[in-house]
């Protein structure tokens, strides 16, 4: 059975893989095992927690888990728990090295393409990479949601394999409903600006950890007049980033730049925007982030990061099984920022705490999996963390 999409539905552009009918097949099987991990047996879990396991807890214990933390410490020794976790982690390999196998065929033609777009005299985007940036270790500690190889490893001149592995694997992973251009996160951003900040037209708007632009480039369609700034600390995602942009003809200018040492003047920017960022940061670069966010920002400008909610006010079991992450999926901050008071970082960054706010946003197109009505297909909606200078 094929899941929910189709690898003929990634878009195209100019260093996009061609992949051919059994890579294709290939892709589709692991991202059908993934969707069916989730459709039909993920519910699974909290059938088995309220028979087994809740019961079990309570006789040992008189009384219920009091965080998730109880809740995973038992449902770990369940057998039906283990072989689900163990089949997403297998599935979320498996979707790895299936965007690998074309990816490792066609590569060679593929970096070549991106060469000539690196090399070209003229652009409408830029890249500026600096090869003496310290990576930071919460980047490189671990292969992040097991890419392989993770965001910044390099292995030869204009090296772009990170970045094609990350489009493709991404696609995957988020079961293609993200949309074709996998941008639901980056419209869903400039529709909350339109919504908010309807006379926003020029001005200059800046994207964090923007990786391969998947977020970045709806901020240009969106805002044509706007100067559109995008940085990141991994050169393989930024130059594949630029050569999918200038593919497009998109006009942006990336910069390889870690974002707790920030190379723009003072009250620069009209937006700093992340989408789904937060969660590979370790807890001090956030912080640090933000300070520098609020630097950076104009009196009146607005950050702006989307993430999955905070765990604040939610039931211990949907904790736990939000937080499978952390331990399953190469995640190790994913657990710890959605239990920090992310106001009061905003507040210790300069920004007044009235103009803080934490909120749910509806989606823009994107549409995600409800694992409460498996045969329906639900609009996004994303955890916004904002804040106004």
């Amino acid at each position: 059975m094929l899941g929910p999409n189709s690898f003929n539905r990634l878009a195209a552009h100019g260093v996009s893989l061609a992949a051919n009918h059994d890579e294709i097949a290939h892709e589709n099987f692991a991202q059908a095992m993934h969707f069916q991990v989730f459709a039909n047996l993920m519910p699974g879990n909290k059938e088995v927690y309220r028979t087994r396991v809740l019961p079990s807890f309570q006789r040992e214990r008189g009384r219920r888990p009091s965080n998730r933390q109880e809740v995973r410490g038992a449902m770990r020794r369940d057998p039906y728990h283990q072989m689900w976790s163990a089949l997403r982690r297998t599935t979320q390999e498996l979707m790895w090295t299936a965007a690998q196998t074309g990816l490792n065929r066609g590569f060679p033609a593929l970096q070549q393409r991106a060469s000539n777009y690196l090399a070209r005299p003229t652009t409408k985007s830029s890249l500026t990479l600096d090869p003496t940036i310290a990576m930071p270790r919460y980047i490189t500690a671990v292969d992040i949601h097991c890419m392989p190889g993770g965001y910044t490893g390099e292995v030869g001149s204009n090296d772009v394999y990170a970045g094609a592995i990350y489009d493709r694997g991404v696609y995957s992973i988020t079961q293609g409903f993200l949309g074709p251009h996998v941008d639901g996160i980056g419209r869903t951003i400039a529709a909350y600006i339109k919504r908010s900040h309807p006379r926003f037209r020029r001005g200059k708007i800046l994207d964090i950890g923007c990786a391969v632009g998947h977020s970045t480039l709806p901020l240009c369609d969106a805002f044509p007049a706007a100067e559109v700034h995008a940085i990141d600390v991994s050169a393989p995602c930024l130059r594949y980033a630029f050569a999918r942009a200038e593919s497009w003809g998109k006009s942006v200018k990336f910069a390889q730049q870690d974002a707790e040492r920030l190379r723009f003047a003072d009250n620069t920017f009209d937006f700093v925007t992340s989408g789904a960022v937060m969660h590979e940061l370790s807890t001090s670069s956030l912080h640090n982030i933000v300070r520098e966010i609020h630097r950076v920002l104009k009196p009146g400008g607005v950050m702006i990061h989307v993430e999955q909610p905070q765990y604040h006010g939610m039931e211990p079991f949907d904790q736990f099984m939000r937080d499978w992450d952390t331990f399953g999926n190469n995640e190790p901050f994913w657990g710890t920022l959605h239990d920090l008071d992310l106001t009061q970082i905003a507040v210790d960054a300069g920004f007044k705490r009235d103009r803080v706010a934490e909120t749910m946003e509806a989606g823009d197109g994107g549409r995600v999996y409800n694992v409460e009505k498996p045969d329906a297909k639900t609009r996004a909606n994303w955890f916004f963390y904002t804040a106004r200078k």
